[in-house]
């Protein structure tokens, strides 16, 4: 599948093996995992098999998380998206879509969370056609409670998450 998507500063487009080196980046850096169980990958071939988990979703899913990229220096961001959940029981959902984005440092304040994650609600209200989505955020990350906020997501409640035993916080947007 191929996913573009483009905003006032952004592109959103499917993950592709070539942004290995800027996934890298991304998730080997300890601050980006600060609030993501500080669990940093050490070797880009960790960052490979997430990449290729990516690529599966959007195979056996039809979605997965999208790649960010900054349309004024084609520099790649992070990724933002949609995925659907179906591996384990997330606050009582067993399949639920959720939107979610995770950037490298170097572009945290610069509303590219926000803009990147409103264009993904966008598609999956408009071309997926979905009734609903859901987010999640450790307790304790501001940044991202604030930019789910301002994607259009409600705080719905704290909750306890038995399988990385970790407190987080749970969101939900209906389709308007």
């Amino acid at each position: 599948m191929t996913f573009h998507i483009e905003t006032e500063r952004l592109l959103l487009r499917d993950l592709r093996l070539t942004d290995l080196e800027g996934m890298f980046a991304l998730d080997s850096d300890p601050e980006v995992h600060k609030f993501l169980r500080n669990k940093p990958v050490k070797t880009i071939d960790e960052s490979r098999i997430i990449l290729e988990s990516v690529l599966t979703q959007y195979k056996e899913r039809g979605i997965g998380r999208f790649a960010v990229i900054e349309k004024s220096s084609g520099d790649f961001v992070g990724w933002s998206g949609l995925r659907l959940n179906t591996e384990y029981n997330m606050n009582g959902f067993t399949k639920y879509y959720d939107v979610g984005y995770r950037l490298i440092k170097r572009f945290w304040g610069k509303g590219f969370a926000t803009e990147s994650g409103k264009a993904s609600v966008d598609y999956a209200f408009n071309n997926m056609k979905l009734p609903e989505i859901y987010a999640t955020t450790e307790l304790g990350n501001q940044a991202s409670h604030n930019a789910l906020l301002k994607i259009g997501l409600h705080y719905v409640e704290d909750f306890y998450f038995e399988q990385e035993q970790v407190n987080l916080r749970w969101y939900k947007i209906e389709k308007p």
